[in-house]
């Protein structure tokens, strides 16, 4: 009864290519549900024997004699108690049945949930700085973490109990047929009636689910933003005003799941009124058959147990209409986010790039962020290898830009830039990167230890390596004086560390690096003077033999720098010392 239009279908193709490494353990938890369709047949068996064998006189139903020993047969005590040992025999089959099923359910799901969130999480690494700063971090976190799970409901707790149930429906409407074919026609009549509530349930409820969605990644947002500035939060004594934004969303939120949920409780209520119709029908016209002894009460009581197994995979189909509504719906966004083609790729015939000698050209650059304004307009500049270039301008003036368009964390709108007289598009994106050492004005640390944290850049560094990187960013006596020294956890985004401390780990992994171009981008505006002199001693050691992009406010901070350059409104409008300029003149200092 679930939606079947071309959308779903779709989605339905994609996810079973999605789930086919699990496709060995669907097939088998579907067999196990099959193996549960003669046992729901079986179930009603011996309450029958008792009932018409030996309360009363009927025989033993025909496809179970060939099994009962005559012995059995001739005392009714006997019979009872293999009515009674067949009873026990079904349930644990039944139990053995749902512990294998519950084991492979695990296993199947837990996979399926693994595997769809490393491939939004890989995706998502794909997709360039342009997408995340467009979508926003939240929106990506609740699509991972809530709505890839959505696999694992469709997969495995709607699609094999819908299919089961199907056969299990069938197989009922069989044995009741052979039964007493007038129950089996009253029984079924309230088909039609559950399949039209499905289709109205479908129709009305897929875009509320998808708004709910979109709300929940809204408040994952608040919060988000709320911890990421944690700081200033408190600096300004802004909890209540943050708070109230997130019970303003939250709020939202509750209506929206209240309205669902209201809904949902009607589309049950809807349901189980009708299979109450259902049921009230059958019993009526079959104590009539018995009264009219057309029926035996035995054949009453298994036709009774039949049709309460007969509506329980009706109720299941139904039911799993309301639940199906809120997995696709998870399902269209995760595939929605797969679908995002990256707008930074790799070429297809890429030029290799062991180590760059370091040269650097801009050729007519021009860059906007989506559709906005044009960031960087027409820039063209050249640096020869070894040049340490300084960076200056206003804020907004496309200083950074610059820098973010050397590694390809954006493709330039227009124009081209190059490394070596090689277009950047050219060379594979991770030999292209491979080429630059970073440090930024608030230097990003992990949740790790020092040492960690310092060969990120360089993953398998020996101790040694770390070590000599640390000495030279001036370092390793502090961490050394330090109770755990270089296995010391720096704390989220390295928060036990002080802003010069957390600076000089940041120089450290830059010199185990030991990349060919440096991007320093307002590497000491978050320190005190006394703090600045020590690092910028430190970074004038790293630039040597590296060409450097130095970034900065204060033009003090740019005299280490042999040629300048300074960039207003996304224009250069000055340049001097080693720059080549395209329709500037550079001035020699």
């Amino acid at each position: 009864m679930a939606s079947t239009n071309p959308g779903d279908r779709s989605l339905f193709r994609r996810m079973a290519l999605q789930a086919r490494p699990y496709w060995s353990h669907i097939s088998a938890l579907l067999l196990l549900r099959m193996f549960g369709v003669p046992l729901a047949l079986l179930t009603p068996l011996p309450l029958k024997i008792a009932v018409d064998s030996v309360v009363g006189s009927d025989p033993i139903p025909g496809f179970v004699a060939p099994i009962v020993p005559s012995a059995l047969s001739e005392s009714n005590l006997r019979l009872l108690a293999f009515a009674a040992g067949l009873q026990v025999a079904i349930v644990l089959l039944a139990q053995l049945q749902e512990l294998v099923s519950n084991a492979l359910r695990a296993i199947a799901g837990q996979g399926l949930v693994k595997e769809f969130r490393s491939m939004l999480f890989a995706h998502l690494q794909k997709l360039s700085l342009l997408y995340h700063d467009t979508q926003g971090l939240s929106d990506s976190v609740y699509r991972v973490q809530q709505d890839a799970p959505a696999i694992r409901e469709i997969a495995i707790n709607s699609v094999i109990p819908t299919l089961a149930s199907a056969v299990t429906l069938a197989s009922m409407v069989f044995v009741i047929v052979r039964i007493d074919w007038q129950l089996a026609v009253v029984a079924m009549a309230v088909s039609p009636i559950l399949f039209a509530f499905a289709r109205y349930y479908n129709s009305r409820m897929r875009g509320r689910y998808r708004e709910a969605r979109r709300t929940e990644s809204d408040s994952i947002r608040v919060v988000q933003e709320a911890f990421g500035a944690f700081r200033v939060v408190k600096a300004f004594g802004r909890e209540t005003g943050e708070q109230a934004r997130f019970e303003e969303h939250a709020d939202v939120g509750v209506r929206m799941r209240v309205r669902l949920g209201v809904a949902e409780g009607v589309f049950g209520l809807l349901v189980n009124l009708t299979i109450a119709l259902g049921t009230a029908l059958v019993l009526y016209v079959g104590v009539r058959n018995v009264l009219n002894g057309v029926l035996s009460l035995g054949d009453l009581l298994v036709v009774l147990a039949y049709i309460a197994q007969l509506y329980a995979p009706l109720r299941t189909i139904s039911r799993q209409t309301a639940t199906l509504q809120a997995s696709l719906v998870s399902m269209e966004r995760a595939f929605d986010l797969l679908d995002e083609a990256p707008d930074v790729f790799d070429p297809a015939n890429p030029v290799p790039l062991p180590r760059a000698k370091g040269v650097v050209e801009f050729r007519n650059v021009s860059f906007a962020y989506g559709e906005g304004q044009a960031v960087l307009d027409d820039v063209s500049f050249r640096v020869e290898a070894g040049t340490r270039l300084g960076v200056s301008g206003h804020t907004g003036a496309g200083k950074t830009t610059v820098a973010s368009l050397l590694p390809r964390f954006y493709d330039p709108t227009a124009g081209v830039v190059l490394i070596d007289g090689v277009d950047t598009r050219d060379y594979a994106l991770a030999d292209l990167r491979a080429q630059f050492a970073i440090v930024l004005q608030d230097p990003v640390l992990f949740s790790s230890s020092i040492a960690e944290n310092i060969a990120y850049g360089l993953p398998g560094a020996s101790q040694t390596e770390i070590e000599a990187a640390a000495r030279a960013a001036n370092i390793h006596e502090f961490v050394s004086g330090l109770r755990d020294g270089y296995d010391t956890l720096v704390g989220e985004r390295g928060m036990r560390l002080s802003g010069g401390e957390r600076q000089r780990v940041a120089l450290a992994r830059a010199f185990l690096k030991d990349a060919p171009i440096l991007i320093l981008d307002e590497p000491t505006s978050a320190v005190d003077t006394q703090t600045e002199a020590g690092i910028m001693e430190t970074m004038e050691r790293l630039m040597v033999g590296r060409t450097t992009f130095m970034i900065a406010h204060r033009l003090s901070t740019l005299d280490y720098c042999n040629a300048r350059m300074e960039i207003e409104d996304g224009v250069v409008v000055s340049a001097s010392g080693d720059v080549e300029m395209r329709g500037l003149a550079a001035t020699s200092d």
